[in-house]
C-alpha cells in the first residue's frame, strides 16, 4: 500500500504524526500544512522503513525532508542499541560554519570589490568534485603526514597551528575532534593504518588529503552575507553572545569530508551489505542502504571509527576554509578582522541523552538544537543562550541563525538543516530556465563565481524557505536570531559552465 501526505495526522498547525502501520510509536513530523504536501510517497516510505528498523526508538521528519539513500534527507533517527550508516549519509559530517568580520556592509557594495573577493577566495579554496590544493595557487599545502594527524586528531592545537588556523576557533565547534569507538585516539590510529593496508579505497589517501580547504561540488557553497540581527531584545542579547554583528559582513560555508569521507562511507556500506548478504539478514524495508550494526560488535566499532576519521577531516576542512576566506578578505580589504561564530554538523551520529537514556542520535540533513540550560552546553559559551543553529536557505531568500527553544525536546533536540529540495537535480536541470535564473540573480545583485549559475542549485529547486522557517517557529523548536543576506556565492563553477 502506497503511503502519502494524506496519511499524516495533524496535531497542530506545525506538527503531525505519520503512523507506521504497526504498534511501533508513530513518526513525529514537523511542518505546516503547506510543507507536509511537499513530502512525496518515497520520502514517507523511507521514514517508515527507518522507524521500523531494529533498535530504533524515535524518528523525526523535518520540514526540509526529501528522499535520500535509505533514510530521508532531513530526518533524525535515535537508537540506544544500533548504529546506522544510512541516516548519516555518504558525506560524513557535512556541516555549516559562519565567519563574522568587522567589515561594514557598504564596503562591498561595489561589484568590483565583490569580484575581487571572489577571485581571491577561489585562489585559495577550490570548488569542484575532484579539485584539491594544486588547483588553488594560494591554498595551504597538506602532506601525507599532516593529513594523518588531521584524520586522527581533528582540530587539535598542533594541527591548527600547522595550518595557520587560530587555535581558539576549536572552542566554537560543535565537536572539534572525534575519538574512536573506545573513546581513544589510539583506536583511530590503528583503524586508519588497517584501512590503508587493506582497502583499495584508501590507496589514494595522500591525494584525498590535498582536498583539505576545498568546497567540492553539489550543494556545497561559500556565501558572503550581510548580518541583520532581529530587533527584539532577546535576539540582540543572544547575537552578542554568538558574536554576530548587525550590518557587518559575514561568510557562510557548507561542505563536508570530501572524497575521504565518501570513501569511508562507501566502504562501510559495502562491508555491511556483504555481511547482510552472507548471513541472510533481512534488510529494513528491503533497502540495501538501511544496513546497521548492533553496538558493541566488531562491525559497529569499525563504523564508529570510520565515521570519526571522516568527521575529523570535515572539521579541519571547515576551519581551514574559514582561515583562507579571512586571508582573502584581508588581501582585498586590509584591516579585516574575523572570528568564527560556530561550526555545526548535519550529517553525523552523536552519543546523547534522550529521555534520560544514552542513545546514538543520527542526524541526516538535520542539525543539533540544544536550548539554554542544556547540560551538554555547560562548559561552552552558550549555556545561558543555547548554541547557534546555522540554517542555509537560498541566496535570494537568505539564510538564518537560530537558537533552540525548550520545545526542541519534542524533536529529539534537532531542527532542519536548510530549505530542502523541491526538485531533484535532473528535474531542475530539465524544468528550469537558465536565462531566468541568471537574470534573477543579477536583479537581486547577487554575484557568483559561475558564468552560468547551476540550474540544479537554483533557488527554485528548493522549498519555500520562509514556510520551512515558519514550521520550525510554530512548532516551538527554535527562534530566529539573525537573517543573513547574500551578496555573492561561491559554487562548483566547472559543472555550471559545462
Amino acid at each position: 500500500m502506497t503511503v502519502s501526505a494524506a496519511d499524516l495526522i495533524e496535531k497542530d498547525e506545525a506538527l503531525a504524526i505519520l503512523p507506521t502501520g504497526e504498534r511501533t510509536p508513530a513518526i513525529t513530523v514537523v511542518g505546516t500544512r503547506a510543507i507536509r504536501k511537499t513530502f512525496d510517497s518515497l520520502c514517507l516510505q523511507q521514514a517508515i522503513n527507518s522507524r521500523l528498523a531494529p533498535g530504533v526508538t524515535d524518528l523525526v521528519l523535518n520540514p526540509d525532508a526529501h528522499c535520500g539513500y535509505g533514510a530521508p534527507v532531513g530526518c533524525v533517527l535515535v537508537s540506544p542499541t544500533h548504529i546506522y550508516p544510512g541516516p548519516v549519509g555518504v558525506d560524513i559530517k557535512c556541516s555549516m560554519s559562519l565567519l563574522q568580520t568587522n567589515i561594514p556592509a557598504e564596503a562591498i557594495d561595489d561589484r568590483r570589490v565583490r569580484r575581487a573577493l571572489i577571485e581571491a577566495i577561489c585562489e585559495r579554496t577550490p570548488t569542484g568534485t575532484g579539485k584539491g590544493q594544486r588547483s588553488a595557487k594560494k591554498s595551504r599545502r597538506v602532506d601525507e603526514y599532516l593529513g594523518r594527524q588531521v584524520a586522527v586528531e581533528g582540530a587539535s592545537a598542533r594541527v591548527l597551528e600547522s595550518l595557520g588556523i587560530p587555535t581558539h576557533w576549536a572552542d566554537r565547534c560543535e565537536d572539534s575532534a572525534h575519538v574512536g569507538h573506545d573513546g581513544t585516539v589510539r583506536s583511530l590510529e590503528s583503524r586508519l593504518d588497517h584501512l590503508r593496508e587493506t582497502s583499495t579505497l584508501m590507496s589514494k589517501f595522500a591525494e584525498k588529503m590535498t582536498q583539505l580547504g576545498s568546497y567540492g561540488g553539489g550543494n556545497h557553497f561559500g556565501e558572503c552575507e550581510v548580518v541583520e540581527v532581529a530587533e527584539d531584545a532577546s535576539a540582540r542579547a543572544t547575537a552578542k553572545v554568538f558574536g554576530l554583528d548587525s550590518g557587518k559582513v559575514a561568510f557562510l560555508s557548507h561542505c563536508g569530508s570530501r572524497g575521504f569521507g565518501h570513501n569511508l562511507a562507501s566502504g562501510q556500506f559495502k562491508a555491511l551489505q556483504g555481511k547482510f548478504s552472507a548471513w541472510n539478514i533481512p534488510l529494513p524495508g528491503s533497502d540495501r542502504e538501511l544496513v546497521y550494526a548492533p553496538l558493541g560488535t566488531i562491525e559497529a566499532d569499525a563504523y564508529l571509527d570510520d565515521m570519526a576519521l571522516g568527521a575529523n577531516f570535515a572539521t579541519v576542512n571547515h576551519l581551514l576554509i574559514n582561515a583562507l576566506v579571512l586571508e582573502a578578505f584581508q588581501e582585498i580589504l586590509p584591516g579585516t578582522e574575523g572570528e568564527l561564530v560556530y561550526f555545526i554538523s548535519h550529517n553525523i551520529a552523536r552519543r546523547e541523552f534522550i529521555d534520560n537514556r544514552e542513545c546514538w542520535v543520527h542526524r541526516k540533513g538535520a542539525t543539533r538544537a540544544f536550548p539554554a540550560g542544556h547540560h551538554a552546553l555547560k562548559t561552552t559559551p552558550f549555556y545561558e543562550t543555547g548554541h547557534p543553529i546555522l540554517l542555509p536557505g537560498n541566496p535570494q531568500a537568505g539564510s538564518v541563525v537560530m537558537v533552540a527553544a525548550d520545545g526542541a525536546k519534542k524533536s529529539c533536540f534537532s531542527v532542519n538543516h536548510g530549505a530542502g529540495r523541491a526538485l531533484g537535480r535532473k528535474a531542475a536541470i530539465r524544468q528550469l530556465d537558465q536565462r531566468s535564473i541568471d537574470e534573477s540573480m543579477d536583479q537581486s545583485d547577487i554575484l557568483s563565481n559561475c558564468r552560468l549559475y547551476p540550474k540544479d542549485e537554483a533557488p527554485a529547486a528548493y522549498k519555500d524557505f520562509n514556510e520551512v522557517l515558519a514550521s520550525v517557529k510554530l512548532a516551538g523548536l527554535a527562534t530566529e536570531v539573525a537573517r543573513l543576506r547574500a551578496r555573492f556565492v561561491i559554487k562548483d563553477a566547472s559543472k555550471a559552465d559545462d
